[in-house]
């Protein structure tokens, strides 16, 4: 399994979830065991750029798929993401467990977007704006229980325009 850009093998049982191989077999901790459900969206993580819930995942069927969780998300000589810095200057996090799945899905939501795929509130239009509606709504599946969405959309529309041709 490739996770980070780094080859892995693993010797695991096929009913292992993703999430508990990269935590409990490759010590990656960023992404977390929320509800362990698919429902809060912590576990985050990109499958050849595509965000999924590890825990609904299981390890066997990603074997030959890019996995990059938050540590390998990271973009240039800092060692950070732009979605990163701007969550940061937006103070996107405050307990900071939903964050690393904030971020995952953030940067593969506006990747979702640019490539122009709609969402459950998209007009049926030529061109997608990326409103504060459209973003609440391509975030849904990301929970943050301490209420730091007003960060987040923020961070995320700062990102956007920063990438936006």
């Amino acid at each position: 399994m490739r996770v980070n850009g780094v080859t892995r093998t693993l010797d695991i049982e096929p009913w292992v979830s993703l999430l508990d191989a990269l935590r409990d077999h490759l010590g990656l901790t960023g992404p977390k065991k929320g509800c362990d459900q698919g429902a809060c969206g912590a576990c985050t993580v990109l499958a050849d750029g595509v965000r999924i819930n590890a825990c609904l995942a299981l390890a066997v069927q990603y074997a030959d798929k890019e996995i990059t969780t938050i540590e390998g998300i990271a973009k240039g000589e800092d060692g950070t993401h732009p979605m990163q810095e701007a969550f940061v200057r937006h103070d996107g996090f405050q307990c900071g467990y939903c964050t690393s799945g904030q971020i995952c899905s953030a940067v593969a939501m506006l990747t979702e977007h640019a490539a122009g795929m709609p969402s459950a509130v998209t007009p049926t239009t030529d061109r997608i704006e990326l409103t504060d509606d459209e973003i609440r709504e391509r975030m849904s599946g990301n929970l943050c229980r301490c209420g730091a969405y007003n960060g987040i959309l923020d961070a995320i529309k700062d990102v956007a325009a920063q990438e936006a041709p």
